[in-house]
């Protein structure tokens, strides 16, 4: 079993991925219990490839090289410092410190079966050996005069492979310092060096160019080159052990796997996993499902992303005038290479019989079709054939769409032409192949007939546009304008019904929710705004460290795909249902990582914390439950039907010897004193809090403690406030006062309700004979109906929005 280990950004794929860092990963390295990676001057220990158990700390500079020995870890930082570390106590063992001048630390290995022993190559071209163990140099080797990039262990014992600046690739036996053969690069330093291990002695060494090449060790000689294995620099590659796979890993963010099946020839591409080499430009989901996000990238390619899993992705390729003279030549060579797509646009409905994408190229007059069936580019280059005759005109392909229906592509063009007199920002067709829409860098905003290309209707924009998009189902037509604002036109009544701004920047792109009811905009204020169009209001809003330079959202509704400036990746969120007020300052978050993989047993899931009370104006419920507080009225009633039919039989029990009498006499009699049971009742904690609550006018304490008690307990407590259970007026009157409290702060509304009706039942006589008691149950009936009225005004404003709803054309 063997783990593919690769640095991604603040992230290290394993495949699965781990958790992410602060920061970008300098250095990985692994051995069989932890992965280690460098970041700044903090290097972290991973668990399970996700999870940091150790974190190392005490570099001064950045660190940029890691070797696992064992029960420890050396790292080497850009100071030229060493430290070697116990793992599992995170303490410093040794710290070595080097010359700069001298030996820059460039390189590190352990050679197989040399026991604490360190081998370091350096920037000045020489090598030395350390026992780590009794902090001692064994031996110098004083190299060939040139940088040492690589040091590589090779299947034989004491024989060592090492890469130098110059290119050239030295197989050296350190035990006699002596070099057993010299084989030359032409294409740059070596960049990293693996020797195969299944029985055929084969060296493989990168370049900075992506080519590799493939050296037989018997016949000291270059017997294979494998060109444009990677389109940029050879980051690492490794023979996998007793296996004719060799993995590579460059620049270009790509991961590949090489079989090789003949002897002596080159690899073949067995299986890999590739993203954009440049960042990318454009991204849209291609179908209903939203597992497939489309994305073009500056580096020319359109690839398809999966969000389900990395092994549905697939690349469609590099956009190209002669399809066969690239497959001749290869892309890195074809002279017919279009420059990279600045927008397109994809249709599923008649895929599976033609061509269903179809793209502008920066630059560039010709407009080419892509099959994603096949993940090629297509057959056709649409270009206009009074543009084809005169090729001295300065024509480019700028907006472009496709119909619903999968059979017409609408292009404009930047050219001095009457449809408009500047360049087409935008071009959209409605779902019925009806209308076509355009807008202008000259301020207008135009419809057609789509048949008869007869200009139906102009409208001036207050600003320049930057781009448009249409939302067929509900025909609302976005607008963003130069002016950071953006504009939806009702396609139907031909009139702006909203305007959004809110923005600093730039409006780089604008995607729609699929039921048309979201508006979901991006800036290069690195903000990403949410919308809502039927209210016209701001519902989400976050910053993020990048600019976002593509947004699209799934056809589900469930994800938010985004772009950003530098960044090669897709990242998905999940957006927000929560209304923010006009005032709200959105904060930055951390872009995420690769979306590290679920068990399938996983439950954990984000649980969203509602606070206490959503909005000043608006009534909150308890949510208690209701045998809590619904039959605080009907307490009696259940008494009754609890009660037993019969009376329980009690054994017979033995007559005592003795008897007591049963009836007081006379002089007994004369002696007893008539005491009311309210003296001799002791005052429960609800009644000192009232009492209190007299004096500091705090009502939170009681209100807490009855909703604590249940229906029973509440029924005692409320009927102990009278005078004839030892209560007073005064304690009935605070009561009361906290039935306001709860009314004027809008909380536990209906146990306010409940507790004023049982309060009300049982003391209803007494309260009319007490001046006091009715001045303050007039004060409660007030605040209740005040409350009342706000709660139905509420009520009233959604039944009359929920009906504009199903009446509006949105």
């Amino acid at each position: 079993l063997f783990y593919v280990l690769t640095a991604v950004g603040q992230c290290f794929h394993t495949y699965n991925v781990s958790n992410a860092l602060p920061e970008d990963i300098s250095s990985l390295a692994a051995d069989r219990m932890l992965v280690y990676a460098a970041y700044g001057k903090l290097i972290s220990a991973f668990a399970k490839n996700k999870e940091v158990v150790h974190t190392y700390t005490g570099h001064q500079a950045d660190v940029h090289l890691l070797l696992p020995f064992g029960d420890h870890l050396i790292s080497v930082d850009k100071d030229n410092a060493v430290i070697i570390w116990d793992v599992e106590s995170e303490d410093t063992y040794l710290q070595i410190s080097y010359d700069k001048a001298s030996f820059e630390v460039s390189a590190l290995m352990h050679p197989s079966t040399y026991l604490n022993k360190i081998l370091f190559g350096s920037s000045q071209g020489s090598l030395q050996l350390w026992n780590i163990k009794s902090n001692k140099l064994l031996f110098t080797f004083p190299g060939w005069a040139s940088a040492v990039t690589v040091l590589q262990q090779t299947p034989a014992v004491d024989v060592m492979g090492v890469g130098l600046a110059s290119g050239q690739i030295i197989i050296h036996n350190i035990r006699f310092d002596e070099t057993l053969m010299k084989f030359q690069q032409d294409w740059g330093p070596v960049t990293a060096l693996s020797f195969r291990t299944d029985g055929h002695p084969i060296m493989a060494s990168g370049s900075p160019i992506g080519h590799v090449g493939l050296w037989d060790l018997e016949e000291k000689k270059l017997v294979s080159q494998m060109r444009d294995a990677h389109t940029t620099v050879i980051a690492g590659l490794t023979f996998l052990q007793n296996e004719p796979l060799l993995i590579t890993n460059g620049a270009d963010n790509a991961i590949r796997v090489w079989i090789f099946v003949v002897a002596g020839g080159d690899g073949r591409l067995l299986r890999h996993r590739t993203g954009h080499s440049a960042p990318p430009t454009k991204i849209q989901h291609n179908d209903q499902s939203g597992i497939n996000i489309l994305s073009a990238g500056q580096d020319g390619t359109l690839q398809s992303f999966s969000t389900v899993h990395e092994r549905f992705n697939k690349s469609l390729g590099h956009g190209t005038l002669n399809k066969t003279r690239a497959k001749k030549k290869g892309v890195t060579h074809d002279t017919a290479k279009l420059p990279a797509i600045t927008t397109f646009a994809s249709e599923t409905a008649r895929q599976s019989d033609w061509d269903g994408i179809i793209a502008c190229h920066r630059g560039f007059l010709v407009t080419t079709t892509w099959n994603y069936q096949k993940g090629s580019i297509g057959a056709h280059k649409l270009e206009p054939e009074r543009f084809n005759k005169n090729r001295s005109l300065n024509v480019h392909a700028t907006a472009v769409d496709i119909t619903s229906c999968g059979n017409f592509a609408v292009i404009w063009h930047f050219f001095v032409c009457a449809a408009h007199a500047g360049p087409v920002r935008g071009v959209s067709v409605d779902a019925l192949n009806q209308l076509t829409v355009s807008v202008g860098a000259d301020r207008l905003l135009k419809i057609w007939r789509f048949k008869s290309k007869e200009l139906l209707h102009t409208h001036s924009l207050p600003a320049a546009p930057a781009s448009s998009l249409l939302h067929r189902d509900s025909g609302m037509l976005a607008i963003a304008l130069d002016d950071f604002t953006v504009h939806i036109l009702d396609m139907e009544t031909r009139r702006a019904v909203r305007k959004f701004s809110g923005h600093r920047g730039q409006i780089n792109d604008m995607t729609f929710s699929p039921d048309g009811r979201w508006l979901i905009t991006a800036s290069m204020d690195c903000a990403i705004r949410t919308w809502d169009l039927p209210s016209g209001s701001l519902v989400d809003c976050f910053l993020v460290d990048a600019a976002a330079v593509s947004l699209s959202m799934s056809p589900t509704g469930n994800f938010l795909a985004s772009s950003h400036v530098d960044g090669l990746g897709i990242y998905l969120y999940m957006v927000s249902l929560r209304p923010l007020p006009a005032d709200y300052e959105p904060t930055v978050i951390m872009l995420p990582g690769t979306c590290p993989s679920k068990d399938a047993d996983s439950s954990e899931m984000l649980e969203y914390i509602s606070p206490a009370q959503l909005d000043e104006h608006l009534v909150t419920l308890s949510l208690l439950p209701d045998s809590r507080w619904k039959n605080l009225l009907h307490l009696d009633i259940i008494k009754k039907k609890n009660k037993p039919k019969e009376r329980p039989k009690i054994a017979k029990r033995l007559v005592p010897q003795f008897a007591l009498p049963t009836t007081p006499s006379e002089d007994q009699v004369n002696s007893l004193d008539i005491v009311n049971l309210g003296v001799l009742a002791q005052k429960s904690t609800f009644y000192l809090q009232l009492e209190n609550a007299l004096d500091n006018n705090s009502y939170e304490e009681p209100v807490k403690l009855l909703r604590e008690l249940g229906p029973s307990a509440i029924e005692t407590e409320l009927r102990a406030l009278s005078p004839d259970m030892g209560g007073e007026v005064r304690v009935m009157q605070s009561f009361l006062k906290m039935i306001s409290s709860i009314l004027q702060s809008k909380r536990d509304f209906n146990l306010a309700q409940a507790y004023l009706a049982l309060f009300l039942k049982l003391h209803l006589r007494f309260i009319a004979d007490q001046p006091e008691l009715m001045e303050e149950a007039e004060s409660v009936s007030a605040h209740l109906e005040e409350t009342w009225m706000s709660m139905q005004m509420l009520l009233n404003q959604n039944i009359c929005l929920l009906s504009y709803i199903k009446s509006a054309l949105l």
